[in-house]
């Protein structure tokens, strides 16, 4: 199985595990690879290391939640794995720009985060001149 394919899978069993207590050693475990070379192969495939994947895919996920529901903040916090209330308006902030509870107000733009897709295309190299 080459890397793109282990990448992948190693992202969908992030994207089923969301709302469990889980971080990219369990996602390297998934993919039978050492925590160490999962860490350097995620971050250099992906731009971000997997924590932060998993991280930013809770809080747009959050977001997504706070302005389609009327559950309360402290349950969605507590939902996608922040133990106070505190943490996870100082992690929504600092993603989203704005508080969780200024996310509520309509027409407030929020950060959307979307699951990766792992995708190597290979091409010729054309030279163009200006």
């Amino acid at each position: 199985m080459d890397w793109v394919k282990l990448l992948q899978r190693a992202i969908d069993y992030m994207e089923s595990h969301l709302l469990e207590k889980i971080n990219y050693e369990d996602a390297a475990k998934e993919v039978n690879m050492s925590s160490y070379n999962f860490h350097r192969i995620f971050s250099l495939m992906a731009g971000m290391t997997a924590n932060e994947y998993i991280c930013n895919r809770r809080l747009s996920l959050a977001g997504q939640e706070l302005q389609m529901t009327d559950s309360k903040i402290i349950d969605i916090a507590y939902k996608y794995g922040y133990e106070t209330p505190e943490s996870f308006a100082k992690a929504f902030s600092r993603f989203h720009g704005v508080s969780p509870r200024s996310a509520r107000k309509k027409g407030t733009q929020l950060c959307l985060f979307n699951p990766l897709v792992i995708k190597i295309i290979f091409g010729r190299w054309k030279n163009y001149e200006l």
